[in-house]
């Protein structure tokens, strides 16, 4: 678990069923009233970009995103074939992961 307080770039974390990666944070302490944490961040899935104050105290679950460069090797029906490094095969299925073939992109 991560508060909200311990916020910084690239950060990533579970909000509402999303992951979301932290571009921009700012704690701001007001002259009255309680301290917040002003966050700019991304929706890792979808791209979409969203801004939201946080109260530092709030915590959320931690996101691990593993990233790869891999080069498409072929299809057959719903399976896709990738290769990563000089010899390992990476299988994907499109029936286990629906949404996966919308996070890939040509390099």
């Amino acid at each position: 678990m991560i508060s909200a307080g311990d916020f910084r770039n690239g950060i990533t974390f579970e909000m509402d069923g999303n992951v979301m990666q932290v571009i921009e944070f700012q704690h701001v302490k007001p002259g009255k009233g309680a301290a917040f944490v002003r966050t700019k961040m991304r929706n890792v899935i979808s791209g979409g970009v969203v801004e939201t104050s946080f109260n530092p105290t709030a915590k959320f679950p931690t996101a691990i995103v593993e990233r790869k460069d891999m080069e498409y090797s072929y299809n057959d029906g719903d399976l896709y074939y990738f290769i990563w490094k000089p010899m390992i095969r990476f299988l994907l299925t499109l029936t286990s992961f629906p949404t996966t073939l919308s996070l890939l992109r040509k390099v």
